[in-house]
C-alpha cells in the first residue's frame, strides 16, 4: 500500500516547497538586480583626466546652453505666476487680510502715486476728498452718539 497517487508521485524526487520556491525567486531577483546596477553603473562616460573636451566641443556645449536657455519662455513663466498670484489673491485662498488694512495699503499707494504726480488740481482733489471723509467720519459718530444716546433714553 504503497502506491501513492500520480499527482505525489514526483514530490518526493523534486522536494520544491513554498519555502524552496520563494528562496529560488529572491535569488533571481537579486541577480537581475545586480545585473541592472551594472548595466546602468557601466553604461556612464568616464569623465577623468584622459577624457578632456577640445575647443569645438566646448564651444558646441556652450552654444546648445545658450539656445536652451534662449528658448526658455521667461516672458511666459513670469505671467503665469503673477496670474496665479492674481487668481488666489481674489478667492483669498493665500490668506485672509484685514479689509481696513487692505484699504489703507491702496490709499498709501495712491498717495504716493499723487505725491509722485505733484499735480496742483491733484493736491486740491486730495484735500477736498480728505474734507469729505473727515466729515463723513464726524457724522457716523455723531448719528452713532445720537442713536446710542436716543435708545437709551
Amino acid at each position: 500500500m504503497d502506491a501513492q497517487p500520480p499527482w505525489r508521485a514526483g514530490a518526493v524526487v523534486s522536494r520544491l516547497s513554498y519555502k524552496n520556491a520563494t528562496i529560488a525567486v529572491c535569488a533571481f531577483n537579486l541577480l537581475v538586480a545586480a545585473l541592472l546596477l551594472h548595466s546602468y553603473f557601466s553604461s556612464w562616460p568616464r569623465v577623468a583626466g584622459g577624457d578632456q573636451f577640445d575647443a569645438a566641443q566646448l564651444r558646441f556645449i556652450w552654444e546648445s546652453e545658450e539656445l536652451r536657455r534662449a528658448m526658455e519662455p521667461v516672458d511666459l513663466i513670469k505671467r503665469v505666476k503673477e496670474i496665479e498670484q492674481e487668481a488666489y489673491g481674489e478667492h483669498g485662498m493665500t490668506t485672509q487680510e484685514d479689509p481696513k488694512q487692505t484699504a489703507a495699503v491702496d490709499l498709501s499707494k495712491r498717495l504716493k502715486d499723487l505725491r509722485a504726480g505733484n499735480d496742483g488740481s491733484s493736491q486740491k482733489a486730495l484735500e477736498e476728498w480728505r474734507k469729505r471723509k473727515m466729515e463723513r467720519a464726524r457724522q457716523r459718530a455723531i448719528d452713532k452718539t445720537g442713536t446710542a444716546s436716543g435708545v437709551k433714553t
